[in-house]
């Protein structure tokens, strides 16, 4: 087999996702997610646009990632000022970002009416802000916004924007189908005319969107047809219809034999199995509830209920099924003995570092407790710790810290001395250390606030361990109706080691929920210790 040509993965959630209406990234939960894109393996993490607000200027202060490549987005210099005057462009250059990518019009309906400036002044705009940056050190990349849009109302001054990038020293020229009504065969087509043009297929990308819900379609297009950066979004998330989704182009890319005969990418088969899991964390990051028929991560991707075929598929899975469900991390949902699901439960208590034989015992119990505690409404994929204190309570390794004997909670709401309307929470949670009963009494900011001081005020000889433990996050979702619902809690926490940890609860009393991930979250924090974390 020939050498395989490498395509590049371009991840663009934390910038372009941001656009999704309902959707606002703190600073916090852009570490988080860039920490899952990095280990993940995506060659670049587009964080968002220094300068513009506080949140990613705050952003942008450190470079957060080991592997991939940092990207500050932001806009070509303005007319009538150099590059150097831009406070723009200064703005990214000075960030601790290790690319930029900027973004240029390319349609020159848009140079017109949206900028107000010349063809000539925009073309110079791309070159000079183009050249700043390979001046400043750093990988420049430019993003020819409604470049196919522009392509079929002038292709000459369309391609004279992509030009410009590419001899001004772009690293990648990238392609967008801003408005995501461009064909595949047409994108096919516009990017050969590209390249036949003089701008080689390894400085292109793709930035497709899925406004016809064919933007993994157009990107795979586009890769057939020369470009070897492909742009997208994790869960395909982004403003109207979303963006290109990373979660089903890359396992595309990397097991089919269309593409993984002549194409290689930074993940491989053993990152691959990580795919299902870091789907499913990033909708719990976002408090919404995972798609389950998105391709190869979906609880149904892998699932049927058609007698023949569940018959089919216990004589063999593959004549229902296109991939092993175990490759991107999944399982299927058919079987009667679900080897599928043990050795995905094996790979996830041996990736936290608990070895446990395939035939223990204790195995199928705790695969059988985490079925009946999702079937209730727990979700362990956004909720990493309350799994591994569960697999090890399970498997008979967690020691007992403390024991939570009782706890009450009390709002009042009433006028203060001044008249004001006030609403006080009040806690009481009673504990017991090696024997020794402990009652703590806290007022706090709402019910689960003064409720986490309570717990957290005296755990006798493990004070000490828990001063630095904080709550950075807190998310509640109703699984059915009515006052009486089905709660779900997901509390996120950290300490100042920087690693951050999310536990679960579930109750039909969402003080309870949330208490149950409150001593989730402080029963990790005591255990890591002990690990050596």
């Amino acid at each position: 087999m020939s050498q395989r040509e490498k395509i590049y993965l371009f991840d663009t959630t934390l910038r372009d996702g941001q656009q999704t209406p309902g959707i606002d990234f703190g600073v916090e939960d852009k570490i988080a997610i860039a920490k899952l894109l990095d280990e993940f393996g995506v060659d670049y993490v587009e964080g968002g646009y220094p300068g513009a607000n506080p949140t990613d200027t705050a952003f942008f202060e450190k470079n957060r990632l080991k592997n991939a490549a940092f990207v500050a987005f932001g806009m070509t210099k303005r007319a009538g000022v150099s590059a150097s005057n831009d406070p723009g462009v200064s703005a990214l250059l000075q960030s601790q970002s290790d690319a930029v990518c900027f973004v240029a019009k390319s349609w020159d309906y848009h140079v017109d009416v949206a900028l107000g400036i010349t063809n000539e002044e925009n073309l110079e705009g791309i070159s000079a802000s183009v050249e700043a940056t390979v001046a400043a050190r750093k990988e420049a990349m430019v993003d020819c916004e409604h470049f196919f849009d522009g392509y079929k109302a002038n292709p000459e001054y369309a391609v004279a924007c992509a030009r410009a990038a590419f001899e001004a020293g772009a690293r990648w020229v990238v392609l967008c189908d801003t408005n995501g009504g461009t064909q595949p065969a047409e994108v096919a087509q516009i990017v050969s005319d590209v390249i036949a043009a003089g701008i080689p297929g390894d400085h292109l990308g793709i930035h497709a969107h899925n406004d016809t819900g064919q933007a993994v379609a157009n990107s795979l297009a586009a890769v057939d047809a020369g470009v070897r950066q492909v742009q997208g979004t994790l869960n395909g998330i982004g403003e109207r219809c979303g963006n290109a989704n990373l979660v089903t182009l890359i396992p595309t890319l990397v097991l089919k034999p269309l593409w993984n005969q002549r194409f290689v990418t930074e993940i491989d088969g053993e990152k691959l199995k990580q795919l299902t899991r870091i789907s499913h964390a990033f909708d719990e990051l976002l408090n919404r509830s995972p798609e389950p028929q998105s391709p190869y991560v979906g609880a149904s991707s892998f699932a049927t209920k058609a007698g023949i075929h569940a018959s089919a598929l216990l004589k063999d899975p593959k004549t229902y099924e296109h991939v092993e469900p175990e490759t991107v991390g999944n399982q299927r949902k058919v079987m009667v003995s679900d080897q599928g699901g043990k050795s995905n439960f094996i790979n996830e208590l041996k990736r936290r570092g608990i070895d446990v034989a395939k035939d223990n015992p204790r195995l199928d119990r705790l695969i059988s407790i985490v079925k009946e505690h999702e079937a209730s409404g727990y979700a362990y994929e956004g909720a990493d710790a309350s799994f591994e204190l569960l697999a090890r309570r399970t498997l008979g390794r967690v020691p007992e810290f403390f024991k939570v004997d009782s706890f009450r909670v009390m709002v009042e709401r009433r006028f203060d001395a001044n008249g004001n309307l006030k609403t006080v929470s009040e806690a009481i949670v009673k504990v017991e250390i090696d024997g020794e009963a402990k009652m703590s009494v806290a007022e706090g900011h709402g019910p689960v606030n003064a409720l986490d001081i309570a717990l957290r005020k005296d755990l006798g000889k493990y004070q000490d361990e828990i001063e630095d433990l904080e709550l950075t996050d807190y998310k509640v979702r109703i699984l059915n109706g009515g006052t009486e619902a089905v709660t779900r809690v997901l509390i996120e926490s950290r300490d100042q080691t920087g690693e951050r940890w999310w536990t679960v609860g579930v109750s039909d009393n969402i003080i309870d929920a949330s208490f149950q991930a409150l001593m989730d979250s402080v029963t990790y924090k005591l255990l890591k210790i002990r690990k050596g974390g």
